[in-house]
């Protein structure tokens, strides 16, 4: 049998103990659990960014993967724990949207309430899920216990409200920057297409800035803006060698055109 492998996901940092405590109950009820840390640096309460960090990083892992990720703002109140699996992953999280973007990649093929899992602890507590409920839960679909022992079936599972991009005519797309990356990289809701071509246009100081949609961040000189699209698919401005969202003082909500040639 192989080793098996739980992923981490959380907004919990790393000077606090919330993130020990987690693989602390993960290698007391599954020894020799393998474990990765994907992130634990998602702003705090940040579901959206959560959302597409867990998109971007989870399809990579191979199936029967166990993925952990606890970004929980509801904690303690009716949100509900559940345990699911999607694409051949297993999938444990609070049902509070934060699997969205990722459940539009790959198929979701059964969701369980988390209500009974003989690793809970006899008190749990109200502020911490992560290590009472969503932990012990990882660690037994880790240990090879099947899904369906851990509860019901749990239908209508939140969807993460975010806005879509609309068609235009002549098959522009409008949009909008829905999160800025680590290196000031200003993403969108905007995919046309890994191949896709054309120009990408915002509004800046009153004015409207025009870029043609480029192959890669080094088709621009350095320091120069340019638009690309990224390895998820979605149109990026971006500054080759800088921050774009801080030059520009760019956030999310600024409103973004893509024109196709043509």
């Amino acid at each position: 049998m192989s080793t098996p492998l739980v992923t981490l996901t959380t907004d919990f940092g790393a000077r606090d103990p919330y993130v020990a405590a987690l693989k602390g109950v993960l290698h007391r009820h599954c020894p020799g659990v393998r474990i990765e840390d994907l992130g634990h640096e998602i702003a705090p309460q940040a579901i959206t960014e959560a959302a597409l960090f867990l998109e971007a990083a989870l399809p990579e892992f191979p199936p029967g993967t166990v993925h952990l990720a606890v970004v929980d703002p509801g904690v303690g109140t009716a949100r509900r724990p559940v345990a699911a699996r999607a694409g051949g992953h297993l999938l444990v999280f609070p049902d509070n949207g934060i699997m969205t973007l990722l459940l539009r990649r790959l198929p979701l093929e059964e969701a369980r309430l988390i209500e009974r899992c003989p690793f809970f602890p006899p008190v749990r507590s109200a502020t911490f899920h992560g290590r009472d409920v969503f932990a012990p839960a990882a660690a037994w679909l880790a240990a090879g216990n099947a899904l369906d022992t851990l509860g019901p079936p749990a239908p209508d599972l939140v969807e993460l409200r975010m806005p879509e991009a609309a068609p235009e005519s002549g098959g522009a797309m409008l949009g909008e920057v829905i999160h800025v990356d680590r290196f000031g990289n200003c993403v969108t809701n905007l995919i046309p297409g890994v191949d896709a071509v054309g120009m990408v246009s915002y509004p800046l100081s009153g004015s409207e800035r025009v870029l043609p949609l480029s192959r890669a961040y080094g088709d621009a000189e350095p320091g120069a803006l340019l638009a690309l699209t990224g390895s998820m698919g979605r149109i990026e401005i971006a500054l080759n060698g800088g921050d774009a969202a801080r030059t520009l003082g760019i956030v999310a909500g600024l409103p973004v055109r893509w024109t196709p040639e043509g």
